[in-house]
């Protein structure tokens, strides 16, 4: 097989290159081609990490693959996009929670796969971040590779503004608190990720503004400075002030009886996402507002703030 590489797909590393076009082959064996030298570009060997330039000459060796499934529509899922932003060359969307971005890990589907499905989507159409499958808020997407290769940049640089609401156990008494610890990830025998603090670790920087006590919690903006695997909630637990709800890292016995009371999801969401655009340079500020159940959970303990204090 032979294939000569397009501006599209320019800028993308060989192996995802590889994983997308040979749809229902084993990871393991894309692999063993590449190591082999199986897999030419423009005549020569390369490796996995390289990245494939406009006008390179790809060579293949003979692949079965899976055979093509039917796109598989968002109506499956019931998810239908609240459009925050668009254009022609970028999509932003307000995610709702317990929606995972992509599927993966014992989900079958998710956000990219429902828009990917679409009768009118684009060609090309890729997560420039992602959020956990229980934070809900601002999504953002690229239709363009040559955008998403730009906002990855702004991403790396720290030259992009995300802010998060997230509602903590505990009476935060600091109006902003600069959070500089670093983390560990790690992942288990049955693929689970759990990170935590520990020096030496990757570099997290979190900055915490306290909005509001709400009864015995507290809603705090939380703005990344970084990107790390479940930074604000690693981060909050750590300091003793773990987000309602969260499943992993938060107070277990307090969220069963807060799904009691009313809550029944990690109270995160991601608010504003601020970037240049790829391609004018035009600053874009793209926000989404407190999902309905969180501001109704906030109206509820301002009512029920008793039962909120018993239960701590």
């Amino acid at each position: 097989m032979r294939q000569v590489i397009d501006e599209e797909s320019a800028g993308q590393r060989i192996d995802n290159y590889l994983m997308r076009l040979l749809k229902g082959v084993p990871k393991s064996h894309v692999y063993r081609i590449l190591r082999s030298g199986e897999v030419r570009v423009n005549s020569g060997r390369i490796g996995p990490d390289y990245r494939l330039q406009a006008g390179d000459q790809l060579r293949l060796p003979p692949v079965r693959t899976a055979k093509p499934e039917a796109p598989r529509r968002p109506a499956a899922t019931g998810f239908k996009p609240v459009v925050l932003f668009e254009d022609e060359v970028l999509l932003a969307i307000d995610k709702p929670a317990s929606l995972a971005v992509h599927g993966g890990s014992g989900v079958s589907f998710g956000v990219i796969e429902a828009l990917r499905g679409e009768a009118s989507a684009p060609k090309f159409l890729e997560l420039v971040h992602r959020l956990d499958r229980e934070t809900s808020g601002v999504l953002l997407l690229a239709k363009k590779r040559a955008a998403l290769v730009e906002l990855h940049r702004q991403l790396q640089a720290g030259q992009t503004e995300k802010r998060y609401l997230t509602l903590a156990k505990g009476r935060w008494t600091e109006r902003k608190k600069i959070v500089d610890l670093a983390l560990e990830k790690r992942v288990s025998a049955a693929g689970e990720r759990k990170v935590s603090v520990k020096a030496g670790g990757d570099t997290a920087l979190t900055i915490f503004r306290l909005e509001r006590h709400v009864g015995p919690y507290s809603l705090l903006d939380a703005e990344l400075k970084t990107g790390r695997t479940h930074q604000i909630r690693v981060h909050l637990a750590h300091l003793g002030f773990p987000i309602l709800g969260d499943d992993r890292y938060g107070d277990f016995a307090l969220n069963k009886t807060l799904a009691r009371l009313g809550l029944k999801r990690m109270f995160l969401h991601a608010r504003k996402l601020a970037f240049r655009h790829p391609l004018s340079g035009e600053l874009i500020t793209v926000e989404a507002a407190l999902p309905q159940e969180l501001q109704q959970f906030i109206e509820r303990v301002k009512s029920e703030g008793r039962a909120h204090a018993e239960a701590l």
